[in-house]
């Protein structure tokens, strides 16, 4: 039996220090084997730089996945040829990075897969076609996949799509953790949204007031991240490496 613990998107400069400050001791306590933590939004104003993405691996991270805002930031290009920070496996073939991440623990291998929806969000390609094709090609059954997006209805047909194929479908883009753990099909764990990790009181993570005012009055306004205590949102799933089976989902809360 392991332990992979998935972290819903950090946010910002707090939120990269919080997970310094908390990982080690979360790890410790619930016997991780392997992090994964999404990453899109870990530099200042969102996007990930060269120096989110390596706090978060100092911090503990073994990958690091991304969403809509993969390539936000200028240096995006030459911060995935980090083969452990992988984008969203169904933007188009010839972008730069890649959407799998594999690591050989030496007992066992694993597979951590991005990928990105397309309702309400870029007209990537089908995420669907695009899992179905690279599952022909996976030589360990031990697959984990963040599925970026934003339709709750997207996140649960890509659970069940999945169901019985991969270790476990976590959702991440809509920053609030979903009550919905469940183990599919006997086999995959699954959960909506992971959540966020950053300032609680906040917009998502950004300061209230200016993004309550692009709501009410609907001009445009200039974000900054809250400066409000944290907290840590993300899942541990537990699973027999042998058979990719999740046997285990649990949500964690962390303040």
């Amino acid at each position: 039996m392991m332990n992979l613990l998935f972290i819903g998107d950090v946010v910002g400069n707090a939120g990269c220090q919080f997970v310094e400050e908390k990982l080690y001791q979360i790890k410790k306590e619930h016997s991780i084997d392997i992090t994964v933590i999404n990453g899109e939004n870990s530099a200042q104003g969102n996007g990930i730089t060269k120096h989110s993405a390596d706090r978060l691996f100092a911090a503990g991270a073994d990958v690091i996945t991304t969403g809509n805002h993969c390539f936000k930031r200028r240096e995006a290009l030459s911060i995935y040829e980090h083969r452990s920070i992988i984008r969203p496996a169904n933007y188009p073939n010839g972008c730069a990075g890649r959407g799998i991440c594999r690591l050989d623990l030496g007992r066992t291998q694993i597979a951590v897969i991005n990928l990105a929806g397309t309702t309400y969000l870029d007209p990537l390609d089908n995420p669907f076609t695009c899992i179905e094709n690279m599952l022909d090609d996976m030589d360990t059954p031990n697959i984990f996949v963040d599925f970026h997006a934003e339709a709750t209805a997207e996140k649960k047909a890509m659970g069940h799509f999945l169901a019985g194929k991969v270790t476990a479908v976590l959702g991440t883009h809509t920053h609030v953790q979903t009550a919905d753990e469940i183990i599919l099909g006997g086999h995959t764990g699954y959960i909506t949204d992971a959540g966020m990790t950053g300032p609680e009181l906040s917009i998502l993570g950004v300061d209230i007031e200016p993004a309550l005012s692009r709501f009410r009055f609907r001009f445009p306004t200039r974000f900054t991240e809250a400066e409000t205590p944290c907290f840590l949102n993300g899942v541990i799933v537990s699973f027999d490496e042998k058979l990719g089976k999740c046997m285990n989902i649990k949500r964690l809360i962390m303040r």
